[in-house]
């Protein structure tokens, strides 16, 4: 018996051992395995023929006999923790939201906020001021040409009483515990050095009144009863537009942090994070050389990436250097350049909500919430982005691939679960990632990037279950 294991002798002297074996008997261990539980399964087919459809239950066994495909979790060996999953709240996607009758719109928020009901979207960004989406061009503190405001007495959040803030009010009616971020696509124009708010840079001088406009942004907000949970200092700092917009390199980045908003927002809103960058994955140096700064990092919670240049591996980049710091997923938006629903599920799930994720976010945000038939209301950007979903003029909704996509996890990963580690070797055309949920629940998704159906198990050492997910389609397992 020398060099043989001690689970092959035990097997091999079953009877010295003390022990019967299974197949003495004639019986796999799959014969005498126990069902200890079920597996709930929700199914987006790339065909559209399911969408986030409940199928029937999986027997969860002891049975952990090897299969030709094993996906291993390790619940024990927890990863970053999640804040969330949504979209943007834009001014247009607000006003189109707003627009509705009341029925309609609480329809709409218990399908896009509720997890029982709806898709459960744990997580909105939202403009601090007007975008390429809002009904028109302001800031919260403008002034006429050639005058300025240093102690920012003309500021206001007026505008958003229109309808960012009443529908703000109702999404936390549906869902108390939302996470919200807030961004700037621009200073007001008064603060830059081309007097517009359509591209140029935040003069030096103003760093210090543009930090106390944070401030007086969360405090009006606090005062509405609507808590900003992170900040980013500028959307898209490397782009100008024709838009709001404004140009804000690394160095002039960190400098506005460690010496003016970080200060301030410690002082003053200290449980607000600040979240660096929040543009493509194609500059991951950006964020890596703020949180190279000594005097700028103990500020910041964490960096934000979008998704129209570079790979989602950048993430990971800046996780290597920062460890200790969160990353975010902040923007993508679907439109008419893309309109496979198959194409752009594969590209959302194997991109965002598992690559990103697996990628250490703690969220995936998409753009725009909601747009009209028309795709917009619009401020000089694009002209054919989707919402998550369209809205008619009469109020039918679309649900687009996007809420899908959202709701594959957003309706079953709830904000505190943690990700834990998926271990073993890959399968090809198989994606997945696990979390644990706070109440103790498992979650496993699942993409089968292949045209065919696969089958694989499921296992965490002790018990398993086994399934066969159709091509061009993503699973969620409960359990």
């Amino acid at each position: 018996m020398k060099n043989i294991p001690y689970g092959i002798c035990c097997l091999v002297l079953a009877v010295a051992c003390g022990k019967s074996s299974s197949r003495q008997s004639g019986k796999t261990p799959a014969d005498t395995a126990a069902v200890t539980g079920k597996a709930k399964v929700w199914v987006t087919a790339g065909n559209q023929a399911k969408l986030l459809q409940a199928q029937q239950d999986v027997d969860i066994t002891t049975d952990t006999t090897a299969a030709a495909a094993t996906i291993h979790i390790d619940f024990t060996r927890q990863l970053q923790q999640v804040a969330g999953f949504g979209a943007a709240l834009t001014g247009s996607a607000a006003y189109v939201i707003n627009k509705l009758n009341s029925a309609q719109r609480q329809q709409l928020l218990q399908e896009l906020f509720d997890p029982q009901q709806g898709i459960g979207i744990s997580y909105l960004r939202i403009t601090m001021g007007a975008s390429d989406f809002s009904l028109s061009d302001f800031t919260y503190d403008d002034m006429p040409a050639g005058q300025t405001d240093p102690g920012l007495t003309h500021f206001s959040i007026e505008k958003d009483r229109a309808d960012v803030l009443p529908v703000l009010k109702a999404v936390k009616a549906v869902a108390p515990g939302i996470q919200i971020m807030a961004t700037p696509w621009s200073a007001p124009a008064w603060m830059k050095d081309n007097g517009k708010l359509a591209g140029g840079r935040l003069l030096p001088e103003w760093y210090a009144a543009y930090a106390a406009y944070f401030v007086k942004y969360l405090q009006a907000y606090e005062q509405e009863g609507i808590t900003i949970n992170t900040v980013t200092p500028q959307n898209e700092p490397l782009f100008e537009a024709k838009y709001p917009s404004m140009y804000m390199d690394a160095p002039a980045q960190a400098a506005f942090i460690k010496n003016h908003l970080g200060p301030a927002l410690q002082k003053n809103n200290p449980a607000t994070g600040i979240i660096i960058y929040d543009h493509n994955w194609d500059h991951p140096e950006y964020p890596i050389s703020i949180l190279n700064d000594a005097q700028a990092k103990p500020y910041i919670a964490g960096s934000a990436f979008h998704a129209y240049a570079g790979e989602v591996s950048a993430m990971s980049q800046v996780h290597a250097k920062h460890p200790d710091r969160d990353l975010y997923f902040t923007e993508i938006s679907g439109g008419g350049w893309a309109t496979d629903f198959s194409a752009n599920l594969d590209w959302n799930m194997s991109n965002l909500f598992i690559g990103a994720m697996n990628n250490w976010s703690k969220a995936v945000l998409l753009w725009n919430l909601v747009l009209d038939s028309n795709n917009g209301p619009q401020n000089g950007g694009c002209q054919d982005c989707r919402g998550v979903v369209t809205v008619s003029a009469t109020g039918n909704i679309t649900r687009n691939v996007e809420y899908y996509a959202i709701g594959q996890l957003a309706k079953f990963v709830r904000p505190g679960a943690f990700r834990v580690t998926i271990t073993g070797s890959a399968i090809p055309g198989l994606e997945s990632i696990a979390f644990l949920n706070k109440d103790g629940s498992r979650v496993l998704v699942v993409l089968n990037r292949q045209n065919n159906a696969q089958t694989f198990a499921v296992t965490d050492g002790r018990q398993q279950y086994r399934y066969s997910l159709e091509g061009k389609a993503v699973a969620t397992f409960v359990w």
